[in-house]
């Protein structure tokens, strides 16, 4: 078995070389065909689901992809576990190079099982997920495939979640430490994983197409797994933050709970009542609260007009909106030039013939100069 923490070394599959790989045992049992289509039909799934156009992945028609997709990976590990494919006692170089692409199912199916939106089962949809990674980091790990530190087993906080943390400067300053290294990593797995999408975009067309040699189909199958690593790596992470809050939030909501067997005190609904005391009070005072009119003044003053109170002459008219009061004097100046009101016409000739003899300024000679 090779060991933990080291890489393939050189060229992915350049070790076929030395030992001559193990015949498929998928294609070789019968089973191949529905294996290869069980794998190739839930890897289709996820990548309609990774890559559709729908706005939400809550929708039922994505949904229903991922259960399709779920199922079918599910059939196609529990054949590879039936087979018995893989083996932490074997060497890389003594898996076929037809075998290689299974070792991708656990890590599809962590990223399907995350895909599911249903909240109430939310922390056991990252369980789940977060075990299917797990798993396919360990056999990786086992492989030799990839240099990289295997998270634990476990969520952080899931074994002492009641214990109290301890806090203080001293806990402060590895915090601080395991972020930056963090950090660190996580800017090599970009570089990595940029490396590896160019490395597969220029594989991709031969492998598919039927055109290129075992040891090319060996190198594009590793690398895909490489690839896988990272995205798992990544995926654990958000996973155990998003258990952290989902735990903590738990936490909260069965502190505020009542205890178990207490039953609130059901209250009597008070019934409804209004400040003023009587009716001699609401007529002076009012009711406390603003009241609403009833008529507007068209309304009022015809109202008025019958009872005799007014004349009856025209409502007066309102001005348009949007209409100063400029506007409204020289239209309403205008209308009585247009009447001949004899009165009008008189006093705007007075008006230009005291313009003519009073040039602007007149009488104010005082402060002149």
């Amino acid at each position: 078995m090779a060991g933990g923490g080291g890489g393939t070394g050189g060229r992915p599959g350049s070790g076929s070389a030395a030992a001559p790989s193990r015949p498929s045992m998928a294609e070789g049992a019968g089973e191949g065909p529905r294996l290869a289509e069980l794998l190739a039909a839930g890897r289709r799934l996820w990548e309609e689901v990774e890559t559709g156009a729908e706005p939400s992945s809550g929708a039922p028609a994505v949904q229903d992809k991922v259960r399709q997709g779920l199922d079918a990976l599910r059939q196609a590990a529990a054949m590879v576990a039936q087979l018995d494919l893989f083996s932490e006692n074997e060497e890389l170089e003594e898996i076929a190079s037809a075998d290689l692409k299974y070792l991708l199912l656990p890590a599809l199916l962590g990223a399907l099982t995350l895909k599911q939106v249903d909240l109430s089962k939310r922390l056991e949809h990252l369980e789940s997920a977060r075990a299917h990674f797990w798993r396919f980091l360990k056999l990786c790990r086992s492989y030799g495939l990839g240099s990289f530190h295997l998270p634990p087993a476990s969520a952080p906080g899931e074994e002492d979640a009641g214990s109290p943390s301890p806090g203080g400067p001293a806990a402060a300053q590895p915090n601080l430490v395991a972020m930056a290294s963090s950090r660190q990593a996580k800017i090599e797995r970009y570089k990595q994983k940029k490396e590896l999408e160019n490395r597969l975009a220029s594989m991709k067309t031969s492998v598919e197409s039927g055109q290129a040699d075992e040891d090319q189909i060996r190198e594009f199958y590793i690398l895909q797994t490489q690839k896988w690593i990272n995205t798992s790596l990544e995926e654990i992470e958000s996973i155990d933050q998003e258990m952290i809050i989902l735990r903590s939030r738990g936490t909260a909501k069965q502190s505020s709970a009542p205890p178990h067997g207490t039953s609130r005190q059901v209250r009597t609904p008070m019934k409804p009542f209004i400040l003023t005391r009587d009716a001699a009070q609401a007529k002076v005072f009012g009711a406390g609260y603003p009241g609403l009119p009833t008529m507007t003044v068209d309304d009022w003053y015809e109202q008025r007009r019958r009872q005799g109170v007014v004349s009856g002459q025209s409502a007066p008219q309102r001005a348009p909106a949007g209409i100063t009061d400029e506007e409204l004097q020289k239209q309403q100046q205008e209308k009585k030039e247009e009447e001949d009101d004899e009165e009008a016409l008189q006093k705007a000739r007075n008006w230009d013939d005291w313009k003519d003899t009073h040039p602007r300024g007149y009488g104010n000679r005082q402060n002149v100069g």
